[in-house]
């Protein structure tokens, strides 16, 4: 039952990061007239659908490796390369997100960062390099000692899940404020919810549900990845395959 229900949460988030992508691109390529590199307004919405799959989807998905229960038992050095290269993928998109808007600004003369969303993204971005830039050294590199990784783990973890809650709130924020700055026609205004505006604050509702259930595993006690020898009875039901089972 507890495996059932730790690969159920998987699979349903699974869906959610699925359709927070698509209904994403969805929203760029039907409303906002799809996708080019040229500066233009077309160039803005890779934006969104890369910050998306960058910073909430990959990030959350690489924030959850550790809860895998076949990452409780064998070698943890290749746990921790995925957990790294996940990292590093979702930042790979998360700067290409970065040039398409800063190009976009540049070319039609817009101002950056004057606004709470772009504070609150950039903010979101730099963390994110430190925690993984500090994640590789302390972590994944030899020299460490035990010492100063116990001591470095708990903030690891700490911003780990503050850069996903930032990464959701910068997104839901970047929602609204490309509603309020495209409908502005007198006969399709924002406030009069055209399908625009409900498809839209639909997808913000599928990241926020993302991110909130990617805290929910990270924080669920049980399906932490145990220390050396503290098994629970619950975990070693997990990590045990189903044909070793009774």
């Amino acid at each position: 039952m507890a495996s059932g229900w730790f690969y159920l949460t998987c699979l349903v988030l699974g869906s959610l990061g699925s359709m927070s992508v698509l209904f994403t691109a969805y929203w760029m390529q039907y409303w906002r007239g799809g996708f080019a590199w040229d500066g233009s307004t077309h160039m803005f919405n890779w934006h969104p659908v890369l910050m998306v799959t960058g910073m909430v989807v990959l990030y959350g998905a690489a924030s959850l490796v550790y809860r895998l229960p076949q990452s409780w038992v064998g070698p943890k050095l290749p746990w921790k390369f995925l957990h790294a290269g996940l990292h590093l993928m979702a930042f790979i998109f998360t700067v290409v997100g970065l040039v398409a808007v800063f190009e976009f600004h540049s070319h039609e003369n817009i101002a950056n960062l004057y606004s709470l969303h772009s504070w609150l993204g950039i903010t979101t971005v730099i963390l994110f390099a430190c925690q993984w830039v500090l994640g590789f050294a302390v972590f994944l590199l030899p020299w460490a000692s035990l010492w100063l990784r116990s001591l470095l783990k708990p903030i690891h973890v700490f911003f780990g899940a503050s850069i996903l809650t930032l990464s959701v709130a910068s997104v839901i924020s970047g929602i609204n404020e490309k509603l309020i700055f495209s409908l502005k026609d007198p006969g399709k205004p924002y406030s009069s919810l055209p399908p625009e505006a409900v498809f839209a604050n639909s997808t913000g509702l599928l990241v926020l549900a993302f991110g909130l259930l990617v805290l929910y595993i990270l924080l669920a006690s049980s399906w932490k990845r145990p220390e050396p020898g503290s098994l629970t009875d619950r975990q070693v039901w997990l990590s045990v395959p189903h044909s070793r089972v009774g």
